[in-house]
């Protein structure tokens, strides 16, 4: 009898462990399976969820025109980001790789003078973003003390719906080069000093990547 017992006591030690303050048992338990979830790429290598721009394809449209209104409701013109290089990742609180909020923070604070980081809340992967922006700014500020900006929740995939900056990402009608929308949660797409879109990073590929960091020296 004791055996179940101790195995019971040692399963709600460990569920104690898993559970975060401020998240419900999903977001805790896939916060600490994050590493894991990662560890595909960093053994086998993720070159074929990457795509660049090699030849520096100058864009049909500026990206320099877009806007988007953050989740505080000001509204962000993308005019005002000349000179600096922007990674823009469509995010989501519910998602096997929503741990990368806390590399997306880190490389916010090292290249802040240099990088900018806007985060899009979207709930277009099996509807794991489905709280208000409010909420999701709570979330994000407490759990993993993002400081960069979040824009309001919209939609990134390609569709009626899709937020501008998302169809200026996705088109290369639009981008020069570029067809590839996001793929899941935490896609990014990294846009130069000049607003040339240089590269596509699916979620295998982390924030702090050195396919991301060696673009940003």
């Amino acid at each position: 009898m004791r055996k179940p017992i101790v195995i019971a006591v040692v399963l709600v030690a460990a569920a104690m462990l898993i559970k975060q303050k401020d998240m419900t048992w999903r977001q805790s338990l896939l916060k600490t399976l994050y590493p894991l979830i990662m560890l595909k790429g960093k053994l086998f290598g993720n070159k074929q969820d990457i795509k660049l721009n090699p030849g520096k394809v100058v864009p049909a449209a500026s990206f320099y025109d877009l806007q988007a209104v953050r989740n505080n409701g000001d509204t962000l013109h993308f005019s005002t980001l000349k000179g600096k290089k922007v990674l823009i990742v469509n995010t989501a609180s519910d998602c096997g790789f929503t741990g990368q909020y806390e590399a997306l923070e880190k490389l916010h604070r090292q290249y802040g003078n240099q990088l900018v980081i806007l985060g899009f809340p979207a709930n277009d992967f099996k509807e794991q973003e489905k709280q208000s922006d409010t909420v999701i700014a709570e979330f994000c500020t407490i759990n993993y003390g993002v400081s960069f900006p979040l824009m309001q929740k919209s939609s990134v995939v390609n569709g009626p719906a899709q937020h501008a900056v998302y169809q200026w990402l996705s088109h290369a009608t639009s981008n020069g080069w570029n067809n590839q929308p996001p793929v899941w949660n935490f896609s990014k797409y990294l846009v130069d000093e000049e607003g040339v879109l240089v590269a596509f990073y699916t979620q295998m590929v982390s924030p702090l990547d050195p396919a991301v960091t060696g673009q940003l020296k």
